[in-house]
């Protein structure tokens, strides 16, 4: 039996800190600040889904466009309520749910990951984003998922514990498990860490927040999302390609007839090119790609906003999303074998061609909807919206400032994370609260 024993330790030793534990092990559900169950029989994972889900960072993304403002339909059709950055990430977390579950993830956990994945986007999505880039310069910069990672560490109020260094108490956040935090983890570097494009403005952890960043990370290799992260990362880009057609093409942005002009195509493969597609990739591949989900039976090739379009077009979002799925889940079947796939075990396998597929969706939308004068004009108005907000916040602070934040504001060492706490507040306001707060603090 000690001989057994000894040859068991042995083989053990030779595996990586995850393989020790079987699926997830202790190392996984283990919370920065260690606190009892309320609920004997709950999962870790699924504590950590209720937590996000019963956030108020999470419900706050209803007021926070996707891509077509509400109330923009075009009057002929009628009104479709298109998606809020909430509506995709209940969409999102459905799709990386059922996927990862597909896989062997626990699909509590990739759910937990997706529902949290857009929860540090300030207003108006990416504009407000590069405004308060610019703005925090001098403070660590600004990072939606940087940000997302801060919200569920520091600022969503949920456990509280006493201050090493002092006599007050200190927020963790949310106090999710590490495997938890880590699959949330879209960029696993610092700023400036990107691990193949140094100058990258992507980035997953603020310098202040490199010590619950390292917890999160222990033992994981540098630079590489875990698995769950991935398959989260994935159907972000299912949910958001397919569903953002679909919302441009209810609200009469989108004409599927001019997908077959030389000229509009043209366009569109110019945009992919530019911003969804690797450098160098050839534009034939993008027209063949178009081109194979033109040809699908189920394609929307008109739309009118009748009951049968509407079923339709919700038919072909459902085909897509599948193909989408399938394809990595096959791909990655093939080559990983039928075993659970979590943590660093294996990397999720899409085929070039779904890549191209979904990058071309993505264009469309890019092109016809984001593209539109009108929605360049509004653009325009929400940068100096939050850039004029954030100005007058950091000059009349702690008026202006929520009591939350007036705290943080308060209790900062410093001229830099005094400007930190401006940021914050600004990345918590819903697009009409920033709209709102910008009036009051210019009237």
């Amino acid at each position: 039996m000690e001989e057994k024993d000894r040859s068991q330790r042995a083989a053990s030793a030779h595996l990586g800190p995850y393989e020790r534990y079987g699926p997830y092990g202790e190392a996984d559900m283990e919370r920065y600040v260690t606190e009892p169950d309320k609920r004997p029989g709950r999962t870790a994972f699924q504590r950590d889904r209720a937590r996000v889900l019963h956030s108020a960072a999470l419900r706050r993304l209803a007021g926070k466009t996707q891509v077509v403002d509400p109330g923009v339909n075009s009057a002929a059709v009628i009104d479709t309520s298109p998606r809020t950055r909430l509506t995709h990430s209940l969409e999102c977390a459905q799709v990386g749910r059922e996927l990862g579950a597909a896989l062997g993830c626990d699909p509590d956990l990739v759910e937990t990951a997706c529902l949290a994945h857009d929860l540090g986007h300030p207003p108006f999505g990416h504009n407000g984003e590069l405004v308060l880039a610019e703005f925090a310069e001098d403070c660590g910069g600004f990072e939606g998922n940087a940000q997302s990672l801060r919200l569920l560490t520091r600022i969503e109020p949920k456990k509280f514990v006493p201050d090493p260094a002092g006599d007050t108490l200190v927020s963790v956040g949310l106090n999710l498990t590490r495997a938890a935090l880590d699959a949330a983890t879209k960029y696993p570097w610092a700023r400036g860490g990107h691990p193949t494009t140094p100058g990258s403005p992507k980035f997953g952890a603020y310098e202040d927040d490199l010590p619950v960043f390292g917890w999160l990370r222990k033992d994981a290799p540098d630079g590489r999302q875990c698995f769950e992260a991935q398959v989260m990362d994935w159907a972000d880009d299912v949910a958001y390609s397919v569903h953002d057609v679909e919302d441009g093409l209810q609200a009469g942005h989108i004409d599927p007839g001019a997908l077959t002009s030389a000229a509009e195509r043209a366009e569109v493969f110019g945009c992919a090119a530019a911003r969804y597609v690797p450098p160098g990739t050839d534009p034939a591949e993008l027209a063949a790609a178009l081109d194979r989900l033109l040809d699908q039976p189920w394609w929307p090739h008109g739309y009118d906003g009748t009951a049968l379009a509407q079923a339709r077009l919700k038919d072909a979002a459902s085909q897509l999303i599948g193909r989408f799925c399938l394809a990595a889940e096959s791909a990655t079947r093939e080559r990983y074998g039928t075993g659970r796939l979590t943590r660093y075990r294996a990397e999720l396998v899409v085929p070039r061609e779904q890549r191209l597929e979904c990058a071309v969706l993505k264009a469309v939308a890019d092109r016809y909807v984001m593209q539109r004068a009108a929605q360049a004009k509004r653009r325009a108005e929400q940068r100096v919206v939050i850039g004029e907000l954030a100005q007058r916040l950091l000059e009349r602070a702690p008026e202006g400032l929520d009591p939350q934040f007036r705290g943080i504001f308060d209790a900062a060492p410093d001229d830099r994370a005094r400007r930190r706490a401006v940021v914050d507040q600004i990345a918590s306001l819903t697009d009409a609260a920033a709209t709102a707060l910008h009036a009051r603090l210019h009237a």
